[in-house]
């Protein structure tokens, strides 16, 4: 995957060496060569008419709806540059890394940056329907819109666009943060995945072992989350946790006054063993859904979260299980989920390697 801007590490008074781009750590100037284009901050201010309109906050900046001159529709994310941690930076160079040469039905466009100074912006189509998380994970209210059909659809464009990160295109991209918040709906409810800037670039199949371990609390992966071990199994796991949020309008986390913190994944797996899958689907469906297709979403959802990673599905084939173009049997063996213990076992963890 060649990329249609070079990335020239340069050095800034206020780091202290020069870093390569892929590390965690960098501080870069961007030259363009055609077919990506680079904005002034004037020309987005104005296109934001003063950055008034924010349509979503991430933790490391804000986004805001806009209109290029011609009349196009944009989101612009404005990045908050720590010069200390430089995260912001790692997060602008991860998007344009793994976002600027690729297009695909089920990612987000990226149509250009800006760097000037010390800002750093970047310039996406825009979305009608914000994002899963907001339009149907929100509340009795949201998911109420969207009917079997329309989750069935969003549930195989998440999994189509995974597939092709992992597996179509070189290097290979692990996006470390799949959430409902980081997958975009536009006006046809079509998903595409967003938000690349905790993203890892893999140019073989060998893991990555991280001493910054990222990513949300529910979604992450067990094994990446106590020991920074990443691989593609680690976005299959958090699909799998975003596949039952979707089928049952669950949280992934709950808190219960009893017993503390109540994963998601625990819950199904407790209601799998029970032979109680039905129970769990989202009540707010009525009924209205083919109850075989959606216990086959439970079900993939768990294969998606074994604890064992090697036992996981690649996405390619979580694609072609959700279009019935491979056959899950009835009886097929689901072993036991991986589970992070509680929030303070992350804290501990996520100390341990600062």
């Amino acid at each position: 995957m060649g990329l249609p801007y070079f990335l020239h590490c340069f050095q800034r008074t206020s780091v202290s060496s020069t870093v390569n781009p892929s590390e965690d750590d960098s501080g870069c100037e961007i030259v363009p060569i055609p077919k990506f284009r680079i904005f002034s901050y004037n020309e987005l201010k104005a296109a934001t008419q003063g950055f008034r309109y924010k349509i979503g906050e991430g933790g490391l900046g804000s986004v805001y709806k806009g209109q290029l001159q011609g009349g196009v529709f944009v989101a612009v994310k404005v990045l908050s540059v720590e010069l200390e941690s430089m995260r912001g930076e790692r997060e602008f160079i991860s998007e344009i890394a793994a976002l600027s040469d690729i297009k695909h039905e089920n990612l987000v466009s990226l149509r250009g940056c800006c760097v000037e100074g010390e800002k750093r912006l970047l310039v996406y189509d825009y979305m009608e329907n914000n994002c899963l998380a907001q339009a149907f994970l929100g509340g009795k209210q949201n998911r109420m819109k969207l009917n079997w059909k329309l989750r069935r659809d969003i549930s195989v464009g998440i999994a189509r666009g995974l597939s092709y990160l992992h597996e179509e295109i070189y290097p290979h991209i692990v996006h470390r943060d799949i959430k409902g918040s980081n997958i975009l709906l536009d006006q046809n409810f079509t998903p595409k995945v967003g938000d690349f800037g905790l993203s890892k670039l893999f140019t073989d199949n060998t893991s990555h072992i991280s001493t910054r371990v990222a990513g949300t609390l529910g979604y992450l992966s067990p094994e990446y989350a106590t020991s920074g071990h990443l691989t593609r199994k680690s976005d299959v796991y958090s699909f799998g946790v975003l596949l039952l949020e979707i089928v049952s309008g669950l949280p992934v986390v709950d808190f219960h006054l009893l017993y503390g913190e109540q994963f998601l994944v625990e819950k199904v797996w407790e209601s799998f063993n029970a032979n109680s899958l039905l129970e769990l689907i989202d009540p707010v469906l009525n009924d209205d859904f083919p109850k075989e297709e959606a216990l086959l979403f439970l079900k993939i959802g768990l294969l998606c979260v074994q604890e064992i990673t090697s036992l996981r599905p690649g996405m390619s084939r979580v694609f072609k299980m959700l279009t019935h173009e491979i056959n899950t049997d009835d009886d097929v063996m689901i072993s036991q989920p991986g589970l992070l213990g509680d929030l303070m076992e992350l804290k501990i963890c996520q100390k341990r390697f600062s």
